[in-house]
């Protein structure tokens, strides 16, 4: 069969059959009723227990990780002159692999 008749056939008879503007009888309860009988699989189940023990178990962590950064006493810098410049320090941390004195193979 022609799909261009085809399509032509059918939305004749849509147009014929105009939609109603009413809804029927308790629809909405038979669709929450529906989605209310819905089970989850059991395999979920145990996914969501362990997600959720997963999240409590860091919160905790992350809570005693901020109480133990909180009580720590700070660390005070041994002179003014090794803090002033943290550019240079982080970069000859960066380039001590590279400067070592021993010739490349």
């Amino acid at each position: 069969m022609n799909l261009a008749e085809l399509q032509r056939k059918l939305i004749a008879a849509a147009r014929a059959h105009a939609p109603g503007d009413r809804v029927p009888y308790a629809f909405e309860k038979r669709v929450t009723a529906l989605l209310a009988s819905r089970v989850a699989p059991p395999m979920l189940d145990f996914w969501v227990r362990g997600l959720w023990r997963a999240a409590l178990s860091c919160v905790a962590i992350a809570v005693l990780c901020g109480l133990w950064s909180l009580s720590a006493p700070a660390v005070k810098p041994a002179t003014a002159a090794s803090s002033a410049d943290l550019s240079q320090d982080f970069e000859t941390l960066l380039l001590a692999s590279v400067d070592q004195s021993e010739p490349m193979p």
